[in-house]
């Protein structure tokens, strides 16, 4: 009995580690609790199996919240880099995106790498499917192992890809002296109406308004990305004082399609956002001599009750096949509010968590 995404793995972990065939086992799935990416591991699976084995009765095993965050499978480490060229004509000419991170798959699923050209295609989410009108685009990534098991997490490479696309996007509008939503909108053609539609209705919504002038009530950003079929944009509102960030407000526009539950719909958008919340501002792992530091909620910051933004979810109906929910709106909240920051106080972030610059 246990809490997976992965049943055939569960299976054949425990199967192996009882020494019996794999159709002798029958997996029970109890409820997720959270999944996140790490209940597509089985690594908790076998300790069970083999004390059950030594006492000769069913053992129900937890990991400690430090077993847990010590032993865990953790999000790649990523460097991206960004370059783009303006044409004779003042417009978008080329951009360039490159990627340098450990793949997830290639530990997960060895040999599956094969079947996608030889490239993780869950390390090049976000960039790969780069939506905006540029005519000449290149993307490339160098799988680069570090030494440490890696895992997915929620929304995989959506969210480092989207955090460097979507802040380079907003460079790219200042450099030309553009609002940020302009920008974009001037370079979402005809045919990305779903992009279009997102992207002002967040900007209407959040009563879209750029530059310092609107410190007092909060300066805004935003970021716009598709993810696993799922067309969404987002703007933060962020007030600094005395150097420190509070994040005061999130609107969100999702398309996802065909929706049979709209409820379900958005309390997955409102936890996304929670999840990526807290990632931004903290989400940090490090290692000393060869050992996690972080070990528990004390070292391991979330976000509090008392630091929730106000959230504002307009689920757009539509006809369209359904798209995922789970997982796409995580990944935009790093960069919305770090495109906010930047027009609080006119300092770039490049680089996560905020609590890393002071801001968190």
């Amino acid at each position: 009995h246990a809490p997976t995404q992965v049943q055939q793995l569960v299976q054949t972990v425990a199967a192996t580690a009882a020494g019996v065939p794999p159709e002798s086992v029958f997996v029970h799935t109890t409820y997720l609790g959270g999944g996140f990416g790490r209940r597509l591991e089985g690594d908790f699976v076998p300790a069970a199996v083999e004390a059950m084995k030594a006492v000769g009765r069913p053992v129900k095993l937890v990991w400690t919240r430090e077993d847990d965050t010590t032993h865990d499978l953790y999000r790649p480490a990523a460097v991206q880099r960004c370059a783009a060229g303006w044409g004779a004509d003042g417009k978008l000419a080329a951009w360039r995106f490159e990627i340098c991170a450990p793949s997830p798959l290639a530990r997960w699923a060895p040999g599956a790498i094969e079947q996608f050209g030889g490239v993780d295609p869950f390390s090049v989410e976000a960039a790969a499917n780069y939506p905006y009108a540029v005519p000449n685009v290149r993307v490339t990534y160098l799988q680069h192992e570090l030494g440490l098991d890696v895992g997915f997490v929620r929304s995989v490479s959506h969210a480092t890809n989207c955090f460097a696309v979507e802040s380079f996007m907003d460079e790219l509008a200042s450099a030309a002296r553009q609002d940020p939503v302009e920008f974009r909108r001037s370079l979402l053609g005809p045919a990305q109406t779903r992009f279009l539609n997102v992207l002002d209705r967040a900007a209407e919504r959040a009563g879209w308004r750029t530059g310092p002038a609107s410190r007092a009530g909060g300066a805004q950003g935003v970021a716009l990305m598709e993810g696993y079929g799922t067309y969404l944009a987002m703007v933060a509102n962020v007030a600094v004082d005395d150097g420190r960030m509070r994040v005061t407000k999130i609107t969100c526009v999702v398309d996802c399609g065909q929706m049979v539950n709209p409820s379900i719909v958005e309390s997955q958008v409102q936890s996304s956002i929670v999840f990526g919340l807290t990632s931004a501002l903290w989400g940090d792992i490090t290692i000393e001599g060869g050992r996690v530091q972080q070990q528990n909620f004390d070292t391991y910051r979330l976000l509090r009750l008392n630091e929730m933004p106000e959230l504002d979810i307009e689920l757009v109906v539509s006809a369209e096949a359904p798209g995922g929910i789970g997982e796409p709106a995580t990944a935009l909240v790093a960069p919305a509010v770090a495109n906010a920051v930047f027009a609080a106080t006119g300092q770039r972030i490049r680089s996560l968590p905020f609590a890393k610059h002071g801001l968190a």
